[in-house]
C-alpha cells in the first residue's frame, strides 16, 4: 500500500496557513474506475470506433466538431502525425476515438498513448517518480490533448452531452480493460465545462494559471495603454522607445505572404530558443512548411529587422477571434525585443484585426505587467491504482488552493486603472476560483 505516498511542488496545508477542512476533498479508502450507463443517444445507435486513423476521418466533419479552432483542426494534428513530430516513436502513439451516427462523425477525441510526460505544459513528473520509487509503473498514459500545445478549449468534440459521456467513458474503458496497461486518462486543458463533466465520472480535476489578454474594443494601441495607470504605460513606452533607437524594426505576414526563406529564418530561431534550454526543439522544419501550406490563413509570423537583416521571429495562430502565441527566437540579443516581438506585436495585430483575445502562453508572470490578466486552466485526471487514487486527489486539493492564492496576489498587480473605462460586459475575468467545480471523489 502506498496511500501515504506525497508529491512535492505544493506543500503541506501549513504552507498555505489554512485549516485542512478548507482544502481537503472527501477521497474513498479504493477507486475503481466507475463507467456509469451510457445517456440513452437519440434517433439512431452510436457508435464509437478507436480504429480510424486520423487520416482517414473526413476533414470538414472533424473541422465542424471543432468549431473552427485552428489548433484542433484536422490539418493541424496531421501535420504533427505526417511529419513525425506526434507518433510513437517520438512518444506519442495516436488513439483517436471517433463517435458515429448513421455513418455521420458526431464526436471525436484527440487521444495519445504516452510514454512520457514532454509536450504536455500540464506537470506530473512527480507523480511519475512516486510510482516509480513505489515499484510501480506510470507509463504508459492516455492523454486526451493537442500535442505540446497549452491552448484550452474543448477537447471532447461533439454537440451533443451524451456523445461526450459516451466519448470519455470509452477513454476510461480503455484505462480499465485495455492490455497496453495505461496507468491513467488526463484530459488537459480542457473547457471549463468539460472539466465538470470528467468530475461527475469521478476524475480528479487540477486547477493552472495562464495570461490572457482581453481587447473589450480598443481602436489603437495608445487606446490599450491609456487603460494602463501612469507607472505601467510610461514602462511600456519606454521599452519600445528604447528598442527603436537600437534600430530594430518589424514586419508582419500573414498566410501565403510568408516565404520559405521566412519559414527557414524562422525556424532557425525556433531552435535557437530550444538550445538556449539545453533542450531539443519538438517541431521539425517539415511541419511548419506543411502547417504553412495546408492552413495559411491562420498563421501571423512576426520578425524583427536590424540594419537590413532579421534579428527575430514569433509564430501566432490566430482565427476571428482568438489569437494563440505559439513560438519565437532570436538570433541576437537586443533588450526588449521579446516583449516587442511576441507581446506589443500581436496586440497591434489583435486591435487592427478586432481579433477579441489573445493567449499568450503557459506560464510567465511578466505578461502581468504587458496587458495579460491570470485565467484559470482545467485539467482532468484518473488514476486506475486504487493506492495512488488518494495522495494524487489530496496533491490536487492543496494545488487548487495555492493556485488560487497566487492569482488573489496576482489581481492586486494589474496593470489597468480601476477607471479605465473598460465596458464590464467586455472586461476579462480576474476570477481563478471555480465554484461548485470538485473532484469528482468529493
Amino acid at each position: 500500500m502506498v496511500a501515504r505516498a506525497r508529491f512535492a511542488s505544493c506543500g503541506d496545508t501549513q504552507g498555505f496557513g489554512l485549516p485542512g477542512r478548507l482544502w481537503q476533498a472527501r477521497i474513498p479508502d479504493a477507486f475503481v474506475l466507475q463507467l456509469p450507463a451510457l445517456t440513452p443517444f437519440p434517433l439512431a445507435t452510436l457508435v464509437l470506433r478507436d480504429d480510424v486513423a486520423l487520416r482517414d476521418v473526413p476533414a470538414a466533419a472533424w473541422d465542424a466538431l471543432a468549431a473552427g479552432q485552428p489548433l484542433l483542426a484536422h490539418a493541424f494534428l496531421l501535420a504533427l502525425e505526417d511529419t513525425g513530430c506526434a507518433v510513437a516513436s517520438t512518444g506519442w502513439t495516436a488513439r483517436t476515438l471517433t463517435a458515429w451516427q448513421g455513418g455521420h462523425l458526431v464526436g471525436a477525441l484527440p487521444l495519445y498513448g504516452k510514454a512520457h510526460s514532454y509536450g504536455e505544459y500540464v506537470f506530473d513528473w512527480s507523480w511519475a517518480d512516486a510510482y516509480r520509487r513505489y515499484g510501480r509503473r506510470y507509463y504508459p498514459k492516455l492523454i486526451a490533448a493537442i500535442p505540446f500545445t497549452p491552448a484550452p478549449g474543448a477537447r471532447i468534440l461533439a454537440r451533443d452531452a451524451a456523445v461526450r459521456e459516451a466519448l470519455l467513458q470509452r477513454a476510461l474503458a480503455l484505462v480499465h480493460d485495455s492490455p497496453a496497461g495505461y496507468s491513467s486518462l488526463h484530459v488537459l486543458f480542457a473547457s471549463e465545462a468539460e472539466a465538470r463533466e470528467c468530475a461527475a465520472l469521478g476524475m480528479l480535476v487540477r486547477t493552472g494559471v495562464q495570461f490572457h489578454w482581453e481587447n473589450p474594443g480598443y481602436r489603437t494601441f495608445d487606446d490599450f495603454l491609456g487603460a494602463f495607470n501612469h507607472d505601467k504605460r510610461k514602462k511600456v513606452k519606454q521599452d519600445r522607445r528604447k528598442l527603436a533607437s537600437a534600430g530594430v524594426t518589424f514586419t508582419r505576414s500573414v498566410g501565403e505572404a510568408i516565404s520559405a526563406t521566412d519559414w527557414n529564418f524562422f525556424y532557425r530561431c525556433y531552435q535557437n530558443t530550444y538550445r538556449a534550454h539545453g533542450s531539443t526543439p519538438y517541431l521539425s522544419r517539415d511541419f511548419f512548411h506543411r502547417i504553412g501550406a495546408t492552413m495559411p490563413s491562420n498563421l501571423l509570423l512576426i520578425q524583427g529587422w536590424r540594419e537590413g537583416k532579421r534579428v527575430c521571429a514569433a509564430l501566432d495562430v490566430f482565427d476571428t477571434h482568438t489569437m494563440w502565441g505559439r513560438y519565437w527566437g532570436a538570433v541576437e540579443y537586443v533588450p526588449g525585443m521579446h516583449f516587442e516581438t511576441c507581446y506589443y506585436q500581436a496586440i497591434e495585430f489583435c486591435i487592427e484585426r478586432q481579433v477579441e483575445r489573445f493567449e499568450g502562453g503557459a506560464q510567465g508572470v511578466h505578461k502581468l505587467a504587458r496587458g495579460f490578466l491570470p485565467i484559470t486552466t482545467y485539467s482532468a485526471h484518473a488514476i486506475a491504482d486504487v493506492d495512488f487514487r488518494r495522495p494524487i486527489a489530496e496533491f490536487c486539493a492543496r494545488e487548487r488552493m495555492q493556485v488560487a492564492r497566487t492569482v488573489e496576489e496576482l489581481e492586486g498587480s494589474s496593470p489597468y486603472r480601476s477607471d479605465a473605462g473598460i465596458d464590464p460586459e467586455l472586461a476579462p475575468d480576474l476570477s481563478l476560483r471555480a465554484p461548485g467545480i470538485s473532484d469528482g471523489a468529493a
